[in-house]
């Protein structure tokens, strides 16, 4: 980050600084005592099972520069900014540090498909220009604020993920980010629990232009049936990706190369230009329409996103391919809603040999649950894949709807991840193409680790 004095820190924060020290420079914000280096802030968060300010002894014998905590523990002599809630701090301090900074923000939201566009967007602006990025999902309260003081004066552009499950959650992102740029990959059905219906979580995404820059930016997936009726918003006209013909970023001439990845144009306003990518299934095309038009924006000529495209890649459970013999594992298990577990079924159809889903409970769907996983069932079934494993307590419902699809592929159910794994090896041979993908708190990267083993 750029170096602010602990003193500045404390002003920002309307904290007390205690012991001295309002000289000393900051040149790195943690909450991870043991990530601490000399210089760097630590932040004495109080967590559920952990104590920040249990280790505020141990992160000065590391020559942190400051402490920013609630209380002082007794003994410590080291510059401590002492504040009423030590995340609200951060927060503010992530906000006053982005105003210090001359860089431009793109932020990523949508239900699904975030993490993976903001992998690519990444991808594609690294071509031309020095780029921060989200470290994996580092997307809510705390992870954006840790983000934006990661980023160093160095930077042109930071591509922030911004994930949130309620209302207000995203106010208080974007009050942080102030994006110049604004990407909305879709309005799914994540989060109904919370925010009730589709057009809730497109009013509790859509807090996202509340505090960003009035001369930037705003792109809208074009195929999203509530997102395309966007035609203007605090006066700004989106710009529109998507499969239809009426987007501003459309592909054409598409040619899936199986899980090798897909070649296409890219249509634009500019006009159409051949891209090669290892990209594979039509989501990614998706994102990678978004990366296009991001890019275009920022003055990047075809042959730049043609380039940025090309490396473009996605991380550990994001539909992340692994070689298992002649086969892959499909690593698509960070987290699943109904849009994303058919998109992941459509890519996994791409592989050739043997095809298996292995798939688990997808969280947060309301009331509405029992049907959405009866939905994914009868999909699974009624595409090429040979053998359908279902896990998890509302995957029951899974099994039922593929069931009642009556096509004769496999059928196999476990209540719980343990029981599958005590059975892995009589249904999955190495060579197979497994596609492994459930909501995050299923914890499918244990069948990954297992298979891999």
């Amino acid at each position: 980050m750029k170096e602010i004095s602990v003193k500045e820190a404390a002003e920002a924060v309307g904290g007390k600084l205690c012991n001295g020290g309002d000289s000393a420079m900051i040149n790195g914000v943690t909450m991870d005592s043991r990530l601490v280096k000399a210089g760097n802030l630590f932040v004495a968060i109080k967590g559920e099972r952990v104590d920040g300010h249990d280790f505020i002894g141990q992160v000065f014998e590391k020559k942190a520069s400051a402490v920013l905590c609630e209380r002082v523990p007794e003994g410590v002599t080291g510059p401590c900014i002492v504040v009423e809630n030590t995340l609200k701090a951060l927060q503010t301090l992530a906000a006053y540090y982005r105003k210090l900074l001359d860089v431009r923000v793109v932020g990523v939201t949508g239900s699904v498909g975030k993490t993976s566009t903001k992998e690519i967007i990444a991808a594609v602006l690294s071509a031309k220009f020095s780029v921060l990025k989200t470290a994996g999902n580092y997307n809510n309260e705390i992870g954006l604020p840790l983000t934006v003081l990661s980023i160093e004066p160095s930077h042109e552009i930071a591509v922030l993920e911004m994930g949130i499950s309620d209302f207000g959650e995203m106010r208080l992102l974007t009050s942080i980010a102030c994006p110049d740029y604004c990407v909305i990959t879709n309005i799914g059905q994540s989060h109904l629990e919370n925010l009730g219906t589709r057009d809730g979580i497109y009013r509790a995404k859509s807090e996202i232009f509340e505090s960003m820059n009035p001369e930037g930016a705003i792109f809208l997936n074009g195929d999203d049936d509530i997102l395309c009726t966007k035609k203007e918003i605090s006066g700004i006209k989106p710009v529109f990706f998507g499969f239809g013909d009426k987007n501003d970023y459309r592909p054409d001439n598409i040619v899936p190369l199986g899980l090798k990845g897909t070649e296409f144009d890219v249509v634009s306003p500019h006009g159409a230009f051949p891209v090669k990518t290892g990209l594979f299934g039509s989501h990614m095309v998706g994102n990678a329409l978004a990366a296009a038009a991001v890019g275009h924006t920022l003055g990047m000529t075809d042959a730049e996103i043609t380039e940025g495209l090309k490396d473009a890649s996605t991380i550990a459970g994001r539909l992340n391919l692994i070689p298992f013999g002649d086969g892959f594992i499909i690593d698509d298990c960070y987290n699943a809603a109904p849009s994303s577990m058919k998109a992941a079924i459509d890519t996994l159809a791409l592989a050739s040999g043997r095809r298996v889903a292995v798939l688990g409970d997808m969280f947060e769907l309301g009331t509405d649950s029992d049907n959405m996983h009866a939905e994914i069932g009868e999909y699974a079934a009624d595409s090429t894949i040979e053998k359908l494993i279902c896990i998890g307590e509302n995957s029951r419902h899974m099994v039922e709807g593929a069931r009642n699809a009556n096509t004769g592929v496999q059928i196999h159910y476990f209540p719980t991840v343990d029981s599958f794994l005590a059975e892995k090896d009589y249904l999955i041979a190495k060579g197979d193409n497994v596609l492994v993908k459930a909501s995050h708190g299923m914890n499918f990267v244990r069948i990954v680790e297992a298979l891999k083993a």
